[in-house]
Parts: C-alpha cells; structure tokens; sequence
C-alpha cells in the first residue's frame, strides 16, 4: 500500500499554504506543474476550486468542498496503510481521537492508560482541542473518535455518553466571595471574570445565561487554558470557572479558594462522537467499548 501521491496533495498544499509558488515548494515539483494539476482539476470537475486574488489563493464553495473531502479520503487512506502495516507486523494500528481540554485534564487520559495496558500493540494519537473543533474535526474525518461536552453539534454523528464532571468558582483569599461555600451564577456576574475565547462551549454557554438573566459578562481578561485562568485568578484579577479536576490538582496548589457552583449545568456530560459503526478500525472499536464501559 503507497503513500497518496505528492500530486494528489498539491490542491491540498495551495490551500493551505495560499499560493501555488509554495504549494509546488511543499511538494517538491515546479509551480507549472501545480497549476497544471488545478487546472485539469478544475476541468474536469467544471468550476473553479480556487480565486485567484493578488496576493495569493483562496479556495471557493465548491474548493472549501473538495477539500473537505480529500482530507478524509486521504486520512482514511493513511490510516489504512497504517493499519495493515502494523497488523502485518502482529499489530492493531492506530486510533486518532480529539478531546477537549476537560475531558484530557480529568477522566480520559487515565482511561486511555488502563486500555494501552490491556492492547499493547494499539497506539492512540491524542489531540486537545475545544469542543466545536473536537466535533468538527470528527465529521471531517481527521480523527476517528471525539470526547467532547454534551453541548456540541452532533448532528450526522453518533454520540455515546461518556463520564461527567463538575465546574466550580475559584478565587484567591480576600475576594468578597472567598467565605462562601457556594454560589449562584447570576451572583457571580456582579464580579469580573477570566473569559475563554468566545468560541468555546463553556464560553458560549455562559453569554447565553446571562443574557437571559439580563446581565452582563464582565470579562476581565481572555485567555486560551485553564492553566492561564488560575494564574489570573491567582493574580486576583478576576475569578473564574474551571473543572473541579483542575482546580483540586492546579488550583489548590496555587493557594486559591473553591466555591461550588449552584447551578444545574454545573455537572457536565461528556460524550465519545463518530461517523458510525462502519467508520470504525478494530482498534478504534476496542477503544470506543472500552470508554463506554467506563461511564459514568
């Protein structure tokens, strides 16, 4: 079984790296014969794949479309070739998956760990990712299986419930609410938070609540881990919302207070997302049973 071939992946290249000067340098051939090759491409499928702009290339509806596809036929090839190599050699192959920041830093990787030990000869490749990409990123076919929160669009997609886990409130000593036990979301809107970047679920999720609640999100400060989080939050810039994992690991050794959030959606679903039954490897299959006999 042979790698796709470089001129297979030379629309992909000018897509990605915006031209076809650097495309042909990334698949080491001249640039006539890339622009040969979307040429015909484009010929053959009877509209243009790509805008020709002065300063480089985008692709057009039907180019974002192709592109789409030729990611999952040429990871599904790889992936197979991968696969029969390693079951030639008395293997099981590879399984990709896309995890959310909160599922890696709480029950997934543990999980992963107890099914390395019982497949030796199975290897996972694990990727962190925000739940909209996690999802998206399945549907595409750029991995075989996703762990993301409940939240995300599964449309097209099979969902299996996974484990849950709970959000909590830290803040440093001192803050007006570092005496409290607990607290209501619409009470800690009266005090600047630390935001996630607008387009993660978490993030979304709690713009809507207030906006319902008719408050507003007062952000203090936008930053992209829970790990930057608690250091604002240490720094007593504003107080934030993390997975209880990460506060009672990261948190507590950063000295800061944990408050319980009061609010139902406190506890978070996970779930395991894929294309379906056929889509999946053997290998990718013993992982799936695997984390589902672990839900909970």
């Amino acid at each position: 079984m042979r790698e796709p071939s470089a001129s297979r992946r030379q629309p992909w290249h000018v897509c990605e790296a915006g031209s076809a000067a650097a495309a042909a340098e990334k698949s080491s051939v001249v640039t006539s014969a890339v622009s040969k090759r979307l040429s015909q491409l484009e010929a053959q499928i009877g509209t243009p794949l790509l805008l020709r702009k002065r300063h480089g290339m985008v692709p057009t509806v039907a180019g974002q479309t192709l592109l789409e596809h030729a990611r999952l036929l040429l990871h599904t090839a790889e992936q197979m070739d991968h696969d029969l190599k390693a079951q030639a050699a008395g293997g099981w192959g590879q399984v990709r998956v896309l995890a959310s920041v909160s599922s890696m830093m709480g029950p997934l990787v543990p999980d992963i760990g107890s099914f390395l030990r019982k497949h030796a000869n199975i290897s996972v490749d694990l990727e962190e990712a925000s739940t909209p990409r996690v999802v998206e990123g399945v549907r595409q076919g750029l991995a075989t299986l996703g762990v993301g929160w409940s939240v995300g669009d599964l449309s097209n997609l099979e969902g299996v419930p996974y484990r849950s886990d709970e959000l909590c409130v830290v803040v440093p000593s001192g803050h007006p609410l570092s005496r409290r036990s607990s607290v209501k979301f619409d009470a800690l809107l009266a005090h600047e938070l630390v935001a996630q970047p607008p387009t993660s679920a978490l993030q979304v999720l709690m713009r809507q609540l207030a906006a319902k609640a008719g408050m507003t999100f007062r952000q203090r400060v936008v930053v992209h881990s829970y790990d930057t989080a608690l250091r604002v939050v240490q720094a007593g810039l504003a107080a934030g919302i993390v997975p209880r994992t990460v506060a009672q690991v990261t948190g507590v050794a950063l000295g800061l207070k944990q408050i319980d959030l009061d609010e139902p959606w406190a506890v978070r679903q996970f779930v395991i997302c894929h294309r379906g039954e056929s889509a999946l490897t053997p290998a990718a299959k013993l992982l799936l049973e695997h984390l589902r006999g672990l839900a909970g």
